[in-house]
């Protein structure tokens, strides 16, 4: 699992993804999370402007990321 900490109050979920080195460019990231292949604390999220605040846990791929 990957932990990404908060710099600010949030996150959105693209960065957060690009961060995580999950996918390699933002346009990937919109591309995954338009699909429905990205889910928030288990349900499928498709906005990629998403905020993700700590507690959050990204899942895409079987890789998880926790937001802090």
């Amino acid at each position: 699992m990957c932990t990404i900490h908060l710099r600010e109050e949030y996150i959105k979920l693209g960065q957060a993804l690009k961060a995580a080195g999950l996918v390699s460019s933002g346009v990937e990231a919109k591309i995954v999370i338009i699909n429905g292949e990205v889910s928030v604390n288990g349900n499928v999220e498709t906005q990629r402007g998403k905020k993700l605040k700590s507690g959050d846990i990204v899942s895409y791929q079987g890789e998880k990321i926790e937001i802090k």
